[in-house]
């Protein structure tokens, strides 16, 4: 008997509040589903709008972002408020827990800080390439807690933010600089190794037409003399331009009889 009132008076509870707070949660659902229609409408026409005047991709994404999270954060709010449950203690233990996993994640933290700094002061965007800690690559995705980066064997290098943020950065926008040294004998004319190289040089494809190649003597070796070669190229063609340089320039001196010595030295014997 005891178990049959107990299971009558559950019974007449659940009626009760069923009875008394369905409208309350049928419209605390009917707020949550158009609030979130609405964030995201709001999400979106934000991101299109800082598309539509050329503003970055990856700063127009995160505002959109975050304008989408304030507008469903006020209606969670308010959905709640609908029910009848207070929020300000749910506000504060939400704070309580926010501070003990920041200590725990503060790597993380750092992280997202560092990402948020990347995607408000731009120092490179989407396309660019970039050299960090001995790693290059064009940047693929900039995320609040890493940058992907592609290189030209079409690895995906992920790096942590806080690691790009306070390093030295080298940014060439699309392109990377390519740096060759040709050494050649001292009888050859200077002037005509240059119009020679520079020749050469000017046949291969994909250099970037944006900056001129720079040909000179560079350094004066032992056995040779040494011009530098320096070039644009793109970053996704790295390697196979360089390539090409070095075939079309040893090729280019052979032609024109211009020796390419080899490493020489003078030994005297003391009687």
């Amino acid at each position: 008997m005891d178990e049959l009132k107990q299971a009558q008076a559950l019974y007449d509870t659940l009626v009760e509040f069923a009875v008394t707070y369905s409208f309350q949660i049928v419209g605390a659902i009917i707020i949550f589903l158009i609030g979130w229609w609405v964030a995201n409408k709001i999400g979106h026409v934000v991101e299109n709008l800082m598309v539509n005047r050329n503003i970055d991709v990856t700063l127009s994404r995160f505002t959109g972002g975050v304008c989408k999270l304030a507008v469903l954060g006020i209606v969670i709010i308010i959905a709640l408020g609908n029910v009848g449950i207070s929020v300000t203690p749910l506000i504060a233990a939400l704070g309580a827990i926010g501070l003990g996993a920041g200590l725990a994640i503060q790597g993380m933290l750092a992280n997202y800080a560092a990402g948020f700094t990347i995607i408000i002061t731009r120092p490179f965007v989407i396309g660019d390439t970039i050299r960090v800690r001995g790693v290059a690559g064009v940047v693929d995705q900039v995320m609040l807690p890493y940058t992907i980066l592609i290189d030209e064997d079409n690895v995906h290098i992920q790096i942590p933010n806080k690691l790009i943020v306070g390093e030295i950065l080298h940014n060439s926008a699309e392109n990377m600089l390519i740096e060759l040294e040709i050494g050649v004998a001292y009888s050859s004319n200077v002037d005509d190794v240059i119009k020679v190289i520079r020749a050469a040089v000017e046949q291969v494809e994909g250099i970037s037409a944006e900056k001129s190649p720079a040909i000179g003597v560079d350094n004066f070796g032992d056995s040779s003399i040494n011009f530098g070669v320096r070039v644009w190229a793109p970053a996704v063609r790295h390697f196979e331009v360089r390539y090409a340089l070095n075939r079309a320039v040893f090729n280019a001196l052979q032609q024109h009889g211009i020796d390419i010595p080899f490493p020489q030295r003078e030994v005297r014997m003391l009687d």
